[in-house]
């Protein structure tokens, strides 16, 4: 094969990879930036979180044209394919973490009008916090090709769903001890529920750079704690 070509080929595949770690960097800012509007009652930011997202949904579409155009002129095989069609999976699941941003800076909105309910304010954070740390860890192991870090995130899938529930108990008891709060823990308890959803995302993409590197899964169904505890 002309060496001309091969050359062409790979930066193909470095670009892909390259423009997939910018649309993470840019899913990374909107989940941090989304969990800092609600905990601060920050409007303004709330708004420049929903105007942005335009940009990840551009990014997904222009990776995945990116992505289809390579494997059909150059019709990758084996790790090549594997990190091309990787590349469109792990787009699509940060732009969805993308759209659960924006759904958290909308109801910032409203909530900003309403109790601050300050306690409860700051549980979300704490789980926002877990959240964010996983989707950046995951993204570098993603940029890195580390599949330890990829691991480590996909063994931690129950710290976020723990975090949920402990919340959603704490939200309803609050509710039901003062019906005025009631429209505020409701649009916390979604936010506290997109949250938990980017987590399920994050171990999603765990999952896609674990077979990216390996070619295979790493396990039928997904750990709870209890089993990762030692015996």
């Amino acid at each position: 094969m002309n060496e001309h070509i091969v050359k062409s080929y790979g930066d193909e595949l470095a670009h892909l990879t390259a423009e997939v770690t910018r649309m993470g960097g840019l899913a990374e800012s909107q989940v941090n930036d989304a969990i800092a509007a609600v905990t601060k009652r920050d409007t303004t930011l709330a708004q420049a979180i929903v105007g942005r997202d335009e940009r990840l949904d551009t990014l997904d579409t222009e990776i995945e044209r990116a992505a289809i155009r390579l494997i059909a002129l150059r019709q990758p095989m084996a790790n090549d394919l594997r990190r091309t069609v990787g590349a469109m999976k792990i787009a699509s699941n940060l732009e969805r973490c993308g759209d659960l941003a924006k759904n958290i800076a909308k109801r910032t909105l409203i909530l900003a009008e309403n109790d601050p309910a300050t306690a409860l304010t700051r549980s979300i954070g704490r789980m926002g916090r877990l959240v964010a740390g996983r989707l950046k860890d995951v993204i570098d192991a993603y940029s890195h090709a580390d599949i330890d870090r990829a691991v480590a995130v996909w063994l931690r899938d129950e710290e976020v769903d723990e975090h949920y529930n402990a919340l959603f108990r704490e939200l309803l008891t609050y509710m039901m001890g003062d019906p005025r709060t009631i429209t505020a823990g409701a649009h916390l308890l979604f936010i506290a529920k997109n949250l938990e959803r980017i987590g399920d995302h994050a171990t999603n993409i765990a999952e896609i750079v674990h077979f990216q590197i390996t070619g295979e899964e790493i396990v039928s169904q997904r750990p709870k704690l209890d089993s990762l505890k030692p015996q």
